[in-house]
């Protein structure tokens, strides 16, 4: 039966992946590698440099394939989300087609597989196509959450208190309301308009690359920079990807 590895690969440092990644890469006959378009070719580069260094087994062939935007007029973000998935998996099919039997393909994900990407979702959408027939491993990696706490030298959460990993959009609905939020997915700076000013902000972006930057400290005094340090670094390469961890209170305070 042909076999799928999901491999994550980090946040963009070469040495963040697994040896179990490697493996991975080097069982497989083909490595499916994602091109994103015009001003995110270095994303592509990455993965090209990752699979320049690790893919050591003669034979491994490298298969990019374009992917589509996700198109957003008329249609709320579940329902663009869900068609752009529809999209993805049957370009996946046709790459997963392509194998032989018992051929094994890879696709690379970036940060962990399980994290706010849909790699997963979509290969599960293509094995219920009862044209297509293959099982499939996930492996994890290192996430932007990880890299971001050890970029900053700080524990995740406080000592007995919870955790919300959530995005931009709902930030900016809901407010700040756990001890520590982890936010992903944020491109309108929702920090920015957090009325909670004594809050601690710990942001990056191109966390684990030559190009990290990072920036912490209390919301009120920073935010501004921030913002205009974003805008800068995105115009600067095109893209931009970046997550902050925002806090309220200390350890052992009840």
């Amino acid at each position: 039966m042909k076999h799928i590895h999901i491999i994550g690969i980090g946040t963009g440092n070469p040495e963040h992946l697994t040896i179990q990644a490697i493996n991975a890469m080097n069982s497989a006959d083909v490595i499916f590698l994602p091109v994103k378009g015009t001003g995110k070719e270095e994303l592509a580069e990455i993965r090209r440099d990752i699979c320049e260094r690790y893919v050591t087994r003669p034979g491994i062939r490298i298969s990019e394939f374009a992917v589509p935007q996700r198109q957003t007029a008329d249609r709320s973000y579940t329902q663009s989300v869900d068609a752009w998935h529809a999209e993805i998996a049957l370009i996946y099919k046709e790459l997963i087609s392509g194998l032989p039997d018992d051929g094994r393909g890879a696709f690379l994900v970036w940060g962990d597989p399980s994290l706010y990407d849909s790699t997963i979702r979509i290969i599960e959408r293509v094995r219920q196509d009862a044209g297509v027939d293959f099982d499939h491993s996930v492996v994890p990696g290192i996430t932007s959450i990880q890299a971001l706490a050890a970029s900053h030298k700080v524990p995740v959460n406080l000592v007995g208190k919870p955790i919300e990993i959530t995005t931009g959009r709902r930030l900016a609905r809901d407010g700040l309301q756990a001890a520590t939020t982890i936010v992903m997915l944020d491109g309108e700076q929702a920090f920015a308009k957090i009325d909670d000013p004594d809050a601690e902000i710990f942001w990056g972006a191109y966390l684990g690359t030559e190009d990290e930057i990072v920036r912490s400290g209390r919301l009120g005094d920073i935010a501004p920079d921030i913002v205009a340090l974003r805008a800068e670094a995105r115009q600067r390469h095109g893209w931009i990807m970046d997550i902050y961890l925002l806090r309220k209170g200390r350890d052992f305070e009840e």
